[in-house]
């Protein structure tokens, strides 16, 4: 029998000795040494797996709900910890409430959670008023007793930005999108001001911080449930079984199998359609796109490029579209002798036909990368002078910098598809020959085969950044800026302070034409240095079966399926 979350038990301690059997005891006695939850996660999800493997029933919950195919496992339900997946990408719009979100026509924020906001005149204080009457969920672990308050948001990013809060450390401690926009060192503090009223002291003036706070990583918490489980001396439950406002909650996972999500009927936006969602995330016998067509799934997000003329030629399967911010590139290591020198990275972007990769891996779907921007950005800077084919010009980069005998380097090439690249391998053969053209040998190392240490020594590495705004800060700062390279995430470990500087100064100016001049500057110091090669830019797909409306795509890819119904 499958562990279930929800078993009428009034918390998830009482439902784990419940269920289980022959592994009760060994739970019992975990929960009295007070092990915390994500090793008892662990291990319930060994138990559901080895003591019986079911697939999804998906007749049966084609009656009330829908399936969605995703790729990946789930290492957290909590999208603060997270820096993409699964939970960021679907599953976190679904559990959790932020206090704005983006608009699905201009990309700027608009009210969800905080009805309103006002912004003092140095740019620093943000006041916003909440919604009323917005109700958590209520689990088998936990039964709120009040409603969302301002006391909930201040301990959700307090618990980011505070050492000293008691959860800061819980699950890791660590906050990687926002440890790459800088949010501790922007953010002094969060107060309540009053049940409904929050201020937000910042420590400059940030043009981009309304947008960071309506990404899916900026999710409200529920302190309640957090002192519940610093009574039981469970803090790691917090993160592992969640507690949101959202449309649905959590009511059962396997661990490599499924995930499925039920109806919050006191959901304030809006009462789901459709009673249950289940998130196939499985991996074995047939791959996502063969579960759609076969009517395994009823949803398939993020379809690579080639699989996009099958799904067209399906007459049951609607397909929705829209251009991503997201960019494919290739990361430099400039601590490395040869690629030191800006004349052997610029041959190198030379070199490369970004014609032959969108033929080849994105089936014409995908655009050149001027830029590492995408063109839906509104500081978009086509950049056909320093990024173009020119062989020859490579040829004589290289004979400049005195590599004219030869070259030997090392590529890092990714296992997993993704909207960016739907093939990096592909798009590393591509570029083997290319470089091969102009005398350099490029040997391909796969992913799996280099550990952390390993990955000092490699020369290039294929890579890309999907944008959760449309601000330009969060493209160009958590991949390039010097803060990156300390964090582990610039892997050129390419640090420019002019380049900085830009950054900063167009986070802080509030006129929209002189932002706009300083980031075309700042990609024109990214193009000339060539710290990175941009490569292409992926579109973004949802495939789904026509029986399903409601659905929404933007740029980003995260929406609440509230809306999602089944007309037939």
């Amino acid at each position: 029998m499958p562990f279930s979350l929800v078993d009428n038990a009034k918390s998830v301690k009482v439902a784990l000795i419940q269920k289980g059997s022959g592994y009760s005891l060994i739970i019992k006695i975990l929960l009295n040494m007070k092990i915390l939850s994500n090793v008892i996660l662990g291990l319930i999800s060994l138990v559901t797996l080895s003591a019986c493997k079911d697939n999804v029933d998906h007749n049966n919950i084609r009656k009330t709900g829908f399936v969605y195919c995703a790729q990946g496992n789930s290492t957290t339900f909590n999208p603060q910890l997270a820096e993409s997946g699964l939970i960021v990408s679907a599953l976190g719009p679904q559990i959790y409430d932020t206090l704005l979100v983006l608009n699905d026509n201009n990309q700027k924020p608009r009210p969800n959670i905080a009805e309103s906001w006002t912004v003092s005149d140095n740019g620093t204080h943000y006041v916003f008023k909440l919604r009323k009457n917005v109700h958590f969920q209520n689990t088998a672990w936990f039964t709120p007793s009040r409603t969302l308050n301002a006391r909930d948001v201040v301990f959700s990013f307090d618990r980011i930005i505070n050492p000293e809060n008691p959860f800061h450390f819980v699950n890791g401690g660590h906050y990687p999108w926002f440890d790459g926009i800088n949010f501790v060192q922007l953010v002094k503090s969060v107060k309540m001001l009053d049940d409904y009223t929050v201020e937000f002291i910042l420590s400059k003036p940030d043009n981009s911080f309304l947008s960071n706070i309506a990404t899916p990583h900026a999710v409200i918490l529920s302190e309640e449930y957090a002192d519940q489980l610093i009574l039981e001396d469970e803090k790691g439950m917090l993160d592992n079984f969640p507690v949101g406002t959202g449309p649905f909650y959590v009511d059962e996972f396997h661990s490599d199998d499924f995930i499925r999500l039920r109806r919050n009927n006191n959901y304030w936006n809006g009462v789901a359609k459709m009673a249950q969602v289940v998130f196939d995330i499985s991996q074995r016998g047939t791959g996502t796109l063969a579960k759609l067509l076969l009517n395994e799934c009823d949803v398939l997000s993020t379809p690579i490029s080639s699989q996009i003329p099958i799904i067209e030629q399906r007459p049951n399967i609607g397909l929705l579209s829209a251009p991503a911010m997201n960019v494919s590139y290739i990361a430099i290591n400039t601590e490395h002798p040869a690629i030191k020198d800006r004349r052997v990275r610029k041959a190198i972007s030379m070199a490369i036909n970004r014609n032959n990769i969108l033929d080849s891996v994105y089936y014409g779907t995908g655009s050149i990368a001027y830029t590492m921007l995408p063109p839906s950005s509104w500081a978009y800077q086509k950049d056909t002078f320093n990024v173009r084919y020119d062989k020859n010009y490579a040829l004589g980069l290289l004979k400049d910098a005195g590599f004219d005998s030869g070259l030997e380097l090392t590529m890092l090439v990714p296992l997993k598809p993704s909207s960016y690249n739907p093939s990096p391998r592909k798009t590393a053969e591509l570029i083997q020959s290319d470089l091969k053209n102009v005398g350099i040998t490029l040997h391909l190392i796969s992913e799996k085969r280099v550990s952390k240490e390993e990955l000092n020594s490699v020369d290039l590495i294929i890579t890309g950044w999907s944008g959760k705004t449309a601000d330009p800060d969060s493209f160009l700062r958590p991949i390039l800026s010097c803060s990156a390279v300390k964090n582990g995430r610039n892997l050129s470990k390419w640090c420019n302070p002019d380049f900085d500087f830009l950054l900063d100064l167009a986070t802080e100016v509030n006129r929209p034409r002189y932002r706009l001049n300083i980031y075309r500057q700042a990609q024109y110091v990214i193009n000339d240095e060539v710290p990175v090669i941009p490569l292409a830019h992926g579109m973004q797909f949802k495939a789904y079966n026509k029986t399903l409306k409601g659905f929404k795509i933007n740029p980003f890819n995260v929406e609440p399926f509230n809306h999602v119904e089944r007309v037939q």
